[in-house]
């Protein structure tokens, strides 16, 4: 009988073994899908670094935890699993409850950027707050379209992730239901350039609101 591994085994390069698939966890930026080491390793790995780090191991529940429940180290309590963010992990939710979860992310950001906002800006255009007020010098400090103060949204190209230029709330949301689409802008300028009441000089000194698409005036109020 061959010595040789199933098919199904997988090698993990910390303790050497060849192990079912079942013991490694799920990866799904890897090719096959598992992550580079077994469970117990990936475990020791990361308490290894927890300890490099000074961080404390987490305070396990002292009681067992049942189904509906799950016990947030943070605060040291068992929650409802509602009271915790969804995930992509075996158990579909994060190991802090919400307020924890977001209050570990706020300190994350302000370690490592300087603040949520920069890591904001990081994370999903590329840029930083200097860039941010570089471009917003360029446009004059306002609003790309209409000119209005103190614009704060970065707006960009959902195709190319490229920044176009800041927008005030109004306008980034106006491109936004439009889906950024010229052909239905142009559009909507001239249903408006066609269908906006205007005064028109019908005699010295008498004006009548008509439109330019119907030629005649409003029907009257009730």
């Amino acid at each position: 009988m061959s010595d040789l591994p199933e098919a199904s085994d997988k090698p993990c390069p910390q303790c050497g073994r060849s192990l079912p698939t079942s013991a490694f966890h799920r990866n799904r930026r890897r090719a096959d899908g598992l992550a580079f080491y077994c469970k117990t390793c990936a475990a020791a790995r990361s308490e290894a670094s927890r300890r490099k780090r000074g961080i404390e191991p987490q305070r396990k529940a002292a009681v067992p935890v049942t189904d509906g429940l799950k016990w947030c180290p943070d605060r040291e309590q068992i929650k409802p699993v509602e009271d915790f963010p969804r995930t992509t992990n075996a158990s579909g939710r994060h190991s802090y409850c919400k307020p924890c979860h977001n209050a570990r992310g706020r300190e994350t950001a302000q370690r490592f950027y300087g603040g949520t906002r920069e890591y904001h800006l990081r994370r999903r255009y590329g840029v930083g707050e200097e860039e941010f007020q570089d471009l917003l010098a360029e446009q004059g400090g306002v609003c790309a379209i209409c000119g209005g103060e103190d614009p704060q949204h970065l707006d960009h190209d959902h195709r190319t992730g490229w920044v176009r230029g800041i927008l005030c709330f109004n306008c980034n949301g106006g491109l936004g239901q439009f889906k950024d689409s010229p052909e239905s802008l142009a559009r909507a300028i001239t249903y408006l350039r066609g269908t906006t009441w205007q005064r028109v000089l019908i005699h010295p000194g008498v004006f009548q609101m008509c439109s330019p698409t119907r030629g005649r005036p409003p029907s009257p109020r009730s």
